[in-house]
Order: structure tokens, then C-alpha cells, then sequence
């Protein structure tokens, strides 16, 4: 009876069997009956087959297999849930190209949901790992109705996981990770589906990623120190795949997808993260973290990531010093990237915003502390570094625009002067990364002459600040260090090369302006490093610009830094003796320098009358705070005498005029820079000023007739204006008519100095009535001129070419 129940049972099953859908029973048949067999590969390859030549049945086989899989998870039957997972990312592989796959994904999407929703990590790892093949596949169909909002938070759970066991933590994490990577690949590629950029998205997957992230620098510092002492091979660190090395090659991906509409959308949850987790102090982790961004982001969307990072300074402006001030590093570690691709106005606004923050600082606090002295340091760092990755012409144009933001020298405040040492020190750092070929571009008229109104500040700080960046701009031979003393003796290491055109024709238009701002400098203060800072500005501007052609404007610079400390009653008696000092360092400097060996010779004849006289009037200088003596300055023949000068260059064979005739500088004098001197008003503007006492020092002989002038005679020209007699006069030594062009000069002044003003007159009487008469005949002859015929005109008066004038009349 028993026996007939059973065989009953099993016909009746084998014909309910036989009477199911082919794609049903081939799904049954891939499940073995031992779930540790595994999947009947046999079986699998026939329901691939259907599946493929049934492109229809797909959407029913997925739904199928969901059903057998939810129903295995509710019995714990997870072996054959592992199966139905498999099954299906078999058919998902084979049959991708087939149109009707939307429909075969949905189901399996919702299998991997309903796997994910389970508590048993091994089903989510499962899941994950399928749901990354399934983004690594092309649709060739487009889905206007799928969704990711479930995968998203789940996955980003997931990198959060804090399970006991350590090896299992990390391979849910990294499961968690991947499935974002998964997600990310699905939805940036496809603009039909989900727009995985919005807020809601990304406040989720870019804290998922940095939390990871966070443990792996940490982790890095360790590593490193076991590399170091060898309790780690490089081999077994390379071949371990981490949490945080994923999770960081994830986040290089989304920012290398982000287009410049969504880079803000990855930044803002990053900085919020930070904020939170107090990562900016220290700032290991948010430097990391940027220079992964910097590099991975498409070059021309790197200025975003600068603007954001300094508008986020903005809102943390009532942050505490030290939470800026790592901000503000940060900002200097990346801001070198984004230069590269920063051209005009956006590289002015960086630097605007940076000089902003920099006036902000210095406005909101009444004293510097050392935290927000570090913050101001870190931005002019920023600001140093960013410049520096700019060609030389931008370089200029951002410290013009630098100095354009200094407050006037009229602003005395307490502010006002730090906030002019804190500008003048970031442009010092932009000088410091110009490279200078030329002085005509590197001193721009716009740009020198504010520069040497504020070497003329009454702050010694401000002054050494400006000196510095005048040295970094002159030095082109690394001389700056050699020359930071003051010394008599020779610089060994001392570099220099000959002065170019363009720099003869700078130190004619320019030269006399800066030197005449260094001697108003070295008149301000005797404080040594003031002094020391004025002395190596000068010194490099010797180096640099001192030839034959330019050495009497220096020898008029060092007689006028002389004549400061001999006529000022301002100075004290230790600061006197040290622009003494300066003085004849600088001398021997130039005459080393030109290579004038009868300057030199002069110059050790001084020095060692002051070595025999008066020591404390060479070098080194004297510190004021450790010198209280009495000195005797009223010594005039230990002084450096123009007259000398004059006839060391005389016997060089070289021009002297300038030296002999002109004034050595004084203090306070106007200066222009901004102005270009032409011949033609140097000129006109000596004939029009004749009548001045002053000009008879420095009068040229060549600027009027010498027939005019009284008791000299006027040198007689050729007979006739030919070739001959052209070359003939030409030919003359160059020497003589120098010693005849002096001769006349010192006949002239003398005559005017010497002479009565009645005899002037009556030595220049005659040539007036001279000039009347011949006036008077003149008009004469025109008169009848005109009564006459143009024919006899012609033939019997001289044409007016022909008339001789009186010599008064000749120039």
C-alpha cells in the first residue's frame, strides 16, 4: 500500500514537472542537489543558450531566480543564495548585448538589494562584488527609470563598518568602497540616469571615502617607520590592497570626472568634513587629501579648488589662529598647481584675495601674536609660491599691482605700518622668485618710484624690507651674501660681469634717483642693521652697474654719502663715522670693481692715513648701544676729495667733466623717475637759466658762442670747407681739445667771477653799437630793395646768403 502511495507521488510530481515552463525547469536544474556541489555547469550552459536564443524569457528567468534567492534567504539556505548570485551574473555577462537586458536587470538589482538588506556580511560582500561587474558593463540601451539611491547609502554604510573583527571590517569596507566606485562608473557615464552629483549624493559617498582615507595616512607614518628600521619588505606592502589606498584611488576618480559645474559639489562635503573632524590641525591629512585633488582634477578647473579653499577662509576668519594658519598652508602646498593654469585677471584675483586676507588679519588684531604671525607667514608663503610658477613678466606686473596696495608713507598709524611691512614682505617674496635679465624691466618707472618712496620710510623695518627687495632684484650674481659686510678688503668670491647697454642707459635715466634714496635712507637711522642693509644695496648696485661710463655718478653718490656726515648737525657722532665708513668701503669697492688702479691707489692712501689717525673711521661699523665715546670728526685731510677723484680718472685717461663740475648728492632732493630726461630739455633748460650763479659750476662751453663772451678769443676755423681741411680738423688730438675746452671754461668763469661789472659792459658796448649800425644798413638796403627792379637787384646786390653777420650773431 505504501509502495503504490510512493510510486503515485512521484508520477504525479514528474508530470507536474514536465508540465512547467522550459525556462523554469532549466533555472531548477542548475541548483544541484548537495548545495556544497555548487552550481551544475552543465545545466548553466543551457540555460545560457536559452537565454540567448530567448532573448524574450530573460526578464521571467531573472524574476524566477529572485523568487528561488529570496526564498533561500528567508531558510538561511545561503549556499543556494550563492548560487542564484552567480547564475545570474553569468546570464548578465552572456547576455549584455541583448536589448531586452533592462528587464533582466531589474530583477537583478533587486536580487542584490534584497542580498545587501541582509545582516550577514558574506550575502553583502556577495552582492557588491556583483554589483561591480554589472557597472563594468556598456549598456547599449539607456535606463530612464532606474535608480541608485538604495546602493548609494548602503555602500556608504559600509566603508563605515566597525565590526569586531579586524580582517572582516576591512573587507566589508573595501566591499563598501568598491560598490561606490561601482556606482560612481554607472552614473557619471550615462547622462539619462540619476545625477549622482547632487548634494545629497555626495554628502554620503566623499565622507564615505575620506573617513578610509583618514586611517590610511595615519597608517602611511607607521609604515614608513617600519620600512626604516626593516620590519617591513616594500614587496609585502605593495602586494596588500587597503581600505584607504582604495578608497583614495576612488576619490582620484570622482574628481577626474567632476566637470566644472560638480568640482564644487566634491569640494564643499570635503572641507565639511574636515571641519567636523577637526582635521586641519595638524593639517597632514588636509594637505594629503588637496594634493590628491590638485592633481586628479582636469587642469583647467584647478583655479576652482584655490577659490574655494580661500572662500572657506573667509568664512573661518573668527576660526582660532593656529585652525587659518593650517588652512593657509594647505593653501600654499596646492596653490603652486593651480598657477600653471592661472593667466591674467584670474591670477591678479588669487593674489587680491590672498593681500585681502593678509589686510584682514592685520586689521582685526591690535597686537601681533606669534599663531597669527605663523597665519601671515603661511599666506605670503601661499602667495611666494603661487607667483613663482609664473613667467617673469607676470611676476612684474604682480608686484606692481602689490605695491599699488601698500598704504602711503602720509598713513602713521600703528595698522598702516604693519600692514605696510606685511605687503612689503610679500612682495619681497615675489622678488625672491624673479629672475632678473634686464633692469629696465625689472624697475619699471611705475613700479621704482613708489619703491623709493618707501625707502624713505621713517620705520627701520619698513626701510630694510625695501632694501631687500631692491638686493633680490639687483643681485643677477648671487653677490648678496658676499657683500652683507662692510669691508675695506677684497671680496674673494665676488662675481660680476660687464654692464650691459641697457643697464648704462638705466643708470643714467634711474641711477641717480635710487642713489639719492640711499642716502636719505642712511641718514635715518644708525641702527647697524639699517645701515648694513643700505651699504649692501649699494654695494650690489656698484657691482651690477659700474663701468667706465657710469663710475663718476658713483664717485658723486659716495662724496654726497661724505658730505651727509660731514655737514648734517642732525647726526650723531657714531652715525657720522659710519657713513665715513660706508664711504670709503664703497670707494675702494668701485675702484676694485672699474678697475681703476689710481682710484685704488687713493683709496689705501686714505685708509692707512685712518689707520695711522683715526681707526674708528674704518670699517667695521660702530654699534651705538656699545660705543659711548667722543669722536674727532674735524680731521678734512683724511676725507675722500673730489679734486682727487677727478685727477685719478684725469690720469686713467678717462672723462671727468661730471665729476669735476657736478654737485654730490645731498639729502632730501626730488626725485622723478617717472620722468625721461632728453637732451633737448637739458638744453633749453640750461639757456634758459644761464642768469643762475648756481649753473656757472657746471657751465659748458659748448652751449654758447665763445665770440660773445669777454677776453676770449674764438678759434679760428678751417679756410675752406673742404675734404681735406675737414680731416685735417678732425684729426686733432682728442687730448688737446680737452685741455682747450677746460682752458675756456676756466677762462670764462673767471672772467665772469672776477671782473668788474662796469668792465663787462664796456667790453660788450661795442658790439651792441657793432650790432645796431649793421641793423640799421640792413633795413636800408631792404628799402631800396624795393624801389629797385628784381634785375638790377640781382645783378648789382649780394644775395642774402651772402651777407656777413656779426660774429655776436654765430652759435
Amino acid at each position: 500500500m505504501f509502495c503504490n502511495t510512493l510510486m503515485a507521488s512521484v508520477c504525479c510530481c514528474g508530470c507536474c514537472s514536465a508540465l512547467r515552463p522550459r525556462y523554469k525547469r532549466l533555472v531548477d536544474n542548475i541548483f544541484p542537489v548537495n548545495s556544497e556541489d555548487g552550481l551544475v555547469k552543465s545545466n548553466m550552459e543551457k540555460l545560457t543558450f536559452y537565454s540567448l536564443s530567448s532573448p524574450d524569457k530573460l526578464d521571467r528567468i531573472g524574476e524566477y531566480l529572485y523568487q528561488k534567492a529570496s526564498k533561500d534567504i528567508n531558510r538561511k539556505r545561503y549556499k543556494f543564495v550563492e548560487i542564484a548570485m552567480e547564475a545570474m551574473d553569468n546570464l548578465l555577462q552572456a547576455c549584455h548585448a541583448q536589448t531586452t537586458l533592462n528587464l533582466f536587470v531589474e530583477s537583478f538589482l533587486r536580487m542584490v538589494q534584497k542580498l545587501l538588506e541582509d545582516s550577514n556580511p558574506n550575502l553583502q560582500i556577495l552582492a557588491t562584488n556583483s554589483f561591480v561587474k554589472f557597472a563594468n558593463i556598456n549598456e547599449d540601451t539607456p535606463s530612464y527609470h532606474r535608480r541608485y539611491d538604495f546602493f548609494i547609502s548602503k555602500f556608504s554604510s559600509m566603508c563605515h563598518g566597525n565590526n569586531d573583527n579586524i580582517e572582516l571590517r576591512d573587507s566589508i569596507r573595501l566591499a563598501g568602497i568598491k560598490g561606490v566606485q561601482g556606482v560612481i562608473r554607472k552614473t557619471v557615464s550615462d547622462d539619462l540616469v540619476e545625477n549622482i552629483w547632487e548634494k545629497q549624493h555626495m554628502e554620503k559617498i566623499v565622507p564615505s571615502l575620506l573617513f578610509n582615507m583618514q586611517f590610511g595616512v595615519n597608517v602611511m607614518f607607521v609604515k614608513k617607520n617600519m620600512l626604516a628600521s626593516g620590519d617591513l619588505t616594500p614587496v609585502e606592502d605593495a602586494t596588500v590592497v587597503t581600505p584607504p589606498v582604495l578608497a583614495e584611488e576612488v576619490l582620484r576618480e570622482l574628481v577626474g570626472r567632476a566637470s566644472f559645474g560638480h568640482i564644487r559639489s566634491v569640494l564643499k562635503p570635503l572641507l565639511t568634513h574636515l571641519d567636523r573632524h577637526e582635521l586641519w590641525v595638524p593639517n597632514t591629512f588636509a594637505i594629503h587629501t588637496f594634493r590628491i585633488v590638485m592633481i586628479s582634477i582636469q587642469p583647467q578647473y584647478s583655479y576652482t579648488v584655490v577659490e574655494t579653499l580661500m572662500q572657506h577662509l573667509d568664512n573661518n576668519f573668527k576660526s582660532s589662529p593656529k585652525t587659518r594658519t593650517s588652512l593657509a598652508v594647505v593653501l600654499s602646498k596646492i596653490i603652486a598647481i593651480a598657477a600653471g593654469e592661472s593667466v591674467g585677471p584670474s591670477a591678479l584675483d588669487i593674489i587680491n584675495n590672498l593681500l585681502t586676507h593678509l589686510r584682514t588679519s592685520v586689521s582685526t588684531t591690535t597686537e601681533i601674536t606669534p599663531e597669527e604671525s605663523q597665519y601671515q607667514e603661511a599666506l605670503i608663503n601661499a602667495l611666494g609660491e603661487f607667483a613663482n610658477h609664473h613667467p617673469d613678466y607676470q611676476k612684474i606686473e604682480i608686484m606692481l599691482f602689490i605695491m599699488n596696495t601698500v598704504p602711503d608713507l602720509s598713513k602713521k598709524s600703528k595698522g598702516d605700518q604693519m600692514l605696510q611691512n606685511i605687503l612689503l614682505k610679500s612682495l619681497l617674496k615675489v622678488g625672491t622668485q624673479y629672475s632678473t635679465t634686464s633692469f629696465e624691466k625689472a624697475f619699471p618707472a611705475s613700479f621704482l618710484q613708489p619703491l623709493l618712496k618707501m625707502a624713505r620710510a621713517p620705520h627701520d623695518p619698513t626701510r630694510i624690507i625695501v632694501m631687500q627687495i631692491f638686493q633680490s632684484l639687483l643681485d643677477r650674481h648671487q653677490n648678496e651674501k658676499v657683500l652683507s659686510t662692510v669691508s675695506i678688503k677684497p671680496y674673494a668670491a665676488l662675481s660680476q660681469e660687464t654692464p650691459s647697454r641697457s643697464d648704462i642707459i638705466f643708470t643714467h635715466k634711474y641711477g641717480a634717483n635710487i642713489m639719492q634714496a640711499l642716502i636719505d635712507s642712511m641718514a635715518l637711522s644708525e641702527k647697524l642693521d639699517s645701515l648694513t642693509s643700505s651699504y649692501n644695496t649699494a654695494a650690489l648696485l656698484i657691482v651690477e652697474m659700474a663701468c667706465g661710463e657710469t663710475v663718476q655718478e658713483f664717485l658723486l653718490f659716495i662724496l654726497g654719502i661724505q658730505q651727509v656726515a660731514t655737514t648734517s648737525d642732525d647726526l650723531s657722532n657714531i652715525h657720522k663715522c659710519c657713513l665715513h665708513i660706508i664711504a670709503i668701503a664703497l670707494l675702494t669697492l668701485t675702484a676694485r670693481v672699474t678697475g681703476i688702479n689710481n682710484l685704488l691707489e687713493y683709496a689705501q692712501k686714505i685708509i692707512e692715513d685712518r689707520k695711522q689717525e683715526a681707526t674708528y673711521l674704518l670699517p667695521p661699523l660702530l654699534d651705538s648701544k656699545k660705543s659711548n665715546k667722543s669722536y674727532n670728526l674735524n680731521l678734512p685731510h683724511l676725507a675722500i676729495d673730489k679734486m682727487a677723484l677727478a685727477e685719478c680718472l684725469q690720469n686713467a685717461g678717462m672723462d671727468f667733466n661730471r665729476l669735476q663740475t657736478g654737485v654730490p648728492y645731498a639729502l632730501n632732493q626730488i626725485d622723478n623717475p617717472g620722468h625721461r630726461h632728453s637732451w633737448v630739455e637739458s638744453v633749453s633748460n640750461h639757456m634758459t637759466h644761464r642768469n643762475s650763479s648756481a649753473d656757472l659750476t657746471a657751465y659748458n662751453a659748448d652751449a654758447d658762442s665763445i665770440s660773445s663772451s669777454p677776453g676770449v678769443s674764438k678759434k679760428a676755423l678751417a679756410p675752406e670747407y673742404t675734404v681735406d681741411a675737414m680731416k685735417r680738423y678732425l684729426a686733432e688730438p682728442p687730448e688737446s681739445v680737452k685741455r682747450e675746452q677746460q682752458e675756456k671754461q676756466k677762462q670764462i668763469v673767471r672772467a665772469f667771477r672776477e671782473s668788474d661789472f662796469e668792465d663787462l659792459m664796456k667790453r660788450t658796448e661795442p658790439k651792441h653799437d657793432v650790432i645796431q649800425n649793421r641793423l640799421n644798413d640792413l633795413f636800408n638796403s631792404l628799402s631800396i630793395d624795393n624801389k629797385t627792379p628784381q634785375n638790377a637787384a640781382n645783378q648789382n646786390e649780394k644775395p642774402i646768403y651772402e651777407t656777413n653777420f656779426p660774429e655776436l650773431f654765430y652759435y
